[in-house]
């Protein structure tokens, strides 16, 4: 039960370091929309972890199948990301610091959108299907109460990390000007479209 709770701890802090799209996202959600709209579009994201984990374990044969399309999936996430990237870069209107500090109101349509934004951005990433699979093959040694606890963990502490990002990013909020939420949300734009082109790459010649 020991080598279970290490094994959770070593792949839940390995996880802990990969940069995405993802990350980026959470921060300018914080910055320009407050801590709800962020923590709906991670909802989006655990949930997918949470079913990718439960079909690697329960239906590896299942998934085996999913990722033999990895070059389809790569192609539709990353045109996904694309598109999303030249929205936030060229159409999306973004509100000044001012109108931040006198709050946002988001109707419930807008924080469905996040969360299917986040669900979708995640369950499109073939490194995310190919990460939890990998992940369990190696644990398939192990017993199914040993799996709970290796992954429990290991998704605990991705989410509390998500958690501590918000709450950084709410800190950045605070010393912002509109020329800097501006810059920020442009770059936001260009790291999807530079992550979507990665994905394209990747499905096309690997």
């Amino acid at each position: 039960m020991v080598d279970a709770i290490v094994s959770g701890f070593l792949l839940g802090f390995a996880l802990l370091f990969s940069v995405g799209p993802v990350i980026f996202t959470i921060i300018k959600l914080r910055i320009n929309y407050g801590i709800s709209s962020a923590f709906y579009f991670i909802s989006g994201v655990w949930l997918s972890d949470i079913i990718w984990v439960f079909a690697a374990n329960f239906f590896s044969g299942l998934l085996g199948e999913v990722i033999t399309y990895k070059k389809e999936i790569g192609i539709l996430g990353g045109m996904f990301l694309i598109g999303l990237g030249m929205f936030y870069l060229f159409f999306k209107k973004y509100h000044t610091k001012e109108e931040m500090d006198n709050g946002i109101k988001i109707v419930g349509s807008t924080y469905a959108r996040l969360f299917a934004t986040g669900f979708i951005i995640n369950t499109l990433n073939p490194a995310v299907i190919a990460l939890w699979l990998a992940s369990s093959t190696k644990a398939l040694s192990n017993t199914f109460d040993q799996r709970v606890i290796i992954f429990s963990i290991c998704l605990f502490l991705n989410m509390s990390a998500d958690i501590a990002k918000i709450y950084l990013a709410g800190k950045l909020r605070n010393k912002l000007t509109n020329k800097n939420i501006g810059i920020i949300n442009k770059i936001s734009g260009l790291l999807f479209i530079a992550f979507g082109i990665a994905m394209l790459i990747g499905a096309l010649y690997h």
